[in-house]
């Protein structure tokens, strides 16, 4: 059983499907209800085993009932897929103090929060996927987007820190770094001609990805096929770390 946060739309939803694919009972999160709720019925309509659990990612306590909620009602969480993430575009010099803290609460404290309430379970029972959604920016930094580069770093190291201190109950924490994917949040950016040309041409693919280009890497780390790998980074941007 599987949950995925940050799944009402974007790359989550499309997480959510490619994990229902393949025989995965699912539980959808996001911190719209009406979102989640369309979610759930389109999945099921599909004939999928789908749930929705609304709850803010950086709320401890609402995290720990709903984890609780998750066990009682649905099972152990196996998979848990830390996807919910915000960006906000501006210099570093004039960027707002309230928009850091949001950024860093939702992209990397989140990530340490619904991990915490959900690897007792996994320790339990003596296994657990944990799958940290990451970015380029773990790697390479780009002009107005520094905090959110900030807390994909932190996501990286978070995502190496679960591997050794949890890898010993044969849990295996990884992470997907996706490069530069259509999605709701980037449509500003490949609406953009000029950064559209400029993505095309920085990238050996000589295009931007599609969320089915993650799939392989999202069954890979979800499956028995990496239980002895942990603590890394799969980058799916179509070589663009590997161009200078």
């Amino acid at each position: 059983m599987a949950l995925i946060t940050g799944s009402s739309g974007g790359l989550g939803a499309a997480f959510a499907r490619g994990l229902c694919e393949q025989g995965a009972r699912v539980v959808l999160n996001g911190r719209d209800k009406q979102k989640i709720h369309h979610q759930v019925e389109a999945l099921t309509r599909d004939g999928f085993e789908v749930y929705g659990h609304v709850f803010d990612v950086n709320d401890a306590v609402a995290i720990s009932a709903a984890v609780d909620d998750i066990n009682q009602q649905v099972g152990t969480i196996d998979i848990l897929v830390n996807n919910a993430g915000i960006t906000v575009r501006s210099p570093l010099e004039d960027f707002a103090d309230d928009d850091w803290d949001q950024i860093i609460a939702i992209n990397l404290t989140g990530v340490y929060k619904v991990s915490k309430a959900v690897v007792h379970g996994m320790m339990a029972k003596g296994a657990g996927k944990i799958i940290n959604i990451g970015s380029l920016q773990c790697e390479l930094g780009r002009p107005a987007i520094t905090p959110y580069a900030a807390s994909k770093g932190g996501v990286k190291m978070l995502t190496k820190g679960m591997a050794v201190e949890w890898g010993k109950y044969n849990i295996q924490s990884n992470g997907i770094g996706p490069g530069y994917f259509k999605t709701d949040m980037t449509k500003a950016l490949y609406e953009d001609d000029a950064f559209h040309a400029w993505v095309c041409a920085r990238t050996p693919s000589k295009r931007w990805g599609v969320t089915d280009d993650l799939m392989g890497a999202l069954i890979f780390l979800s499956s028995r096929a990496s239980d002895y790998m942990n603590g890394q980074m799969l980058y799916v941007d179509g070589g663009l770390l590997a161009s200078v």
